[in-house]
């Protein structure tokens, strides 16, 4: 699913696990969600945009659901299920249908980058509806984040043309995925950010049920192979991923933890290499490296003056 820091579920690191295992849990994340991308590209041949949605989904749900549940049963409030409902059409379908549309034209490491924007995204909806503060550094980077995504959709693969309605529809899928963490924000605030994924991710699931006979003649027609590369995007990068980022960010710092997931990108770009044979055209390198210097800045903090302690009466 996506791969970027989750502002809501900002945490102090916490003891208790052994050193190691955090960042292990980091390790494992990042190579599954960065495998989500490599995977969807893959697919693109035996299983269409809104198909491969459902699949993912309704597998993802099953195995979110039997992690979930072990917490107890969620009780959210009604104004809560509105929240989870948005998230679960925006987060999970809108998200999942536009990024499994974007790979049918663009390549998979193209496609992470342009995701990695999100974070500046995140910040800007953050000014505008949360009341955070929009700094100089939030200006400079949302300029320079979107000046790369334009050098993306400029780009020129070799042999071919480029194709801006791709670039589009994965910006689309970083913008409702910004949106969906906004909304989840006062959600993880009372509700395990687990539960919250497993309700988001059904709804989800049946807001693609539209495409659930499409998804069972692609699936008669498609090697064994690829249907058990869907099961795979339900189980690991979506159910598996979710669970080791939560447990990451229970004992990391979120900051911390949000610088690893730009290497979600360069990950994706050395599996579409290896498993795929393709490679971002050489103009989308320099985009993404924009993009990427944008979100950094944009998530630059203003210096404040230290002030005098006041001294004991």
């Amino acid at each position: 699913m996506s791969s970027t820091t989750n502002p809501a579920t900002a945490a102090e690191p916490q003891a208790g696990a052994p050193t190691w295992l955090p960042p292990a849990a980091v390790a494992v994340t990042l190579v599954l969600w960065a495998s989500a991308f490599v995977a969807i590209r893959h697919l693109g041949e035996d299983f269409s945009a809104g198909p491969l949605s459902l699949g993912r989904l309704l597998v993802g749900a099953v195995v979110l659901g039997g992690l979930a549940v072990t917490r107890g049963l969620p009780r959210p409030t009604g104004r809560e299920w509105v929240s989870i409902v948005a998230i679960g059409v925006l987060w999970f379908g809108v998200y999942n249908v536009a990024l499994n549309e974007g790979e049918q034209r663009i390549d998979a490491g193209t496609a992470a980058m342009l995701i990695q924007v999100s974070p500046v995204l995140i910040a800007l909806l953050a000014a505008l509806f949360l009341s955070e503060r929009f700094t100089l550094y939030l200006g400079l980077g949302l300029a320079l984040a979107f000046g790369g995504v334009a050098l993306i959709g400029l780009a020129q693969p070799e042999g071919g043309e480029s194709d801006v309605l791709g670039v589009l529809l994965c910006l689309l899928a970083a913008v409702v995925y910004s949106i969906s963490l906004i909304l989840q924000k006062p959600l993880v605030a009372r509700l395990p950010a687990l539960t919250v994924t497993w309700l988001a991710c059904t709804v989800g699931a049946v807001a693609c049920l539209p495409f659930l006979g499409t998804l069972l003649t692609e699936t008669r027609a498609a090697p064994t192979s690829s249907v058990l590369w869907v099961l795979y995007l339900g189980i690991f990068p979506t159910a598996i991923a979710f669970t080791t980022y939560a447990f990451a960010l229970k004992h990391m710092s979120a900051s911390s933890l949000g610088v690893t997931t730009y290497l979600v990108p360069p990950i994706t770009i050395v599996m579409g290499l290896v498993l795929l044979g393709e490679t971002p055209p050489t103009m989308a390198y320099l985009g993404g490296a924009l993009a990427l210097v944008g979100v950094a800045v944009a998530r630059r903090k203003p210096r404040t003056r230290a002030t005098a302690a006041t001294p004991p009466a």
